[in-house]
């Protein structure tokens, strides 16, 4: 793996796509929804933040339905994000009715 030389005004991107079970009620869904879009005044580390849910035409989705687009000044912000208390709670409240889940983290460029 290289390192990349980062210039100062790249930002650290963490992008988020689940797939939830399918028995997975419409209120659970609201709830995770709610506790990640949360998340960014509770840790003042995340920078930027968004989140949809998938509406592409191709059917290439493979079932994952929710994209969460997080975004970092550095890595050592990111490193703080990871194990935080309220990162932590939303991962209790997600866990279970999470089918999969796929996680990139690039440097925007």
């Amino acid at each position: 793996m290289t390192t990349e030389k980062i210039t100062q005004d790249s930002l650290l991107r963490h992008i988020v796509l689940f797939k939830f079970k399918e028995d997975t009620s419409a209120e659970e869904l609201a709830t995770i929804e709610k506790t990640f879009a949360a998340l960014p005044g509770k840790i003042p580390q995340i920078v930027d933040f968004e989140w949809g849910t998938n509406n592409s035409p191709e059917g290439l989705d493979k079932g994952f339905t929710h994209s969460f687009f997080v975004s970092f000044k550095n890595e050592e912000d990111r490193a703080i994000y990871l194990p935080h208390p309220d990162h932590k709670a939303f991962i209790a409240v997600a866990s279970p009715h999470i089918d999969d889940v796929l996680v990139l983290d690039y440097w925007a460029k």
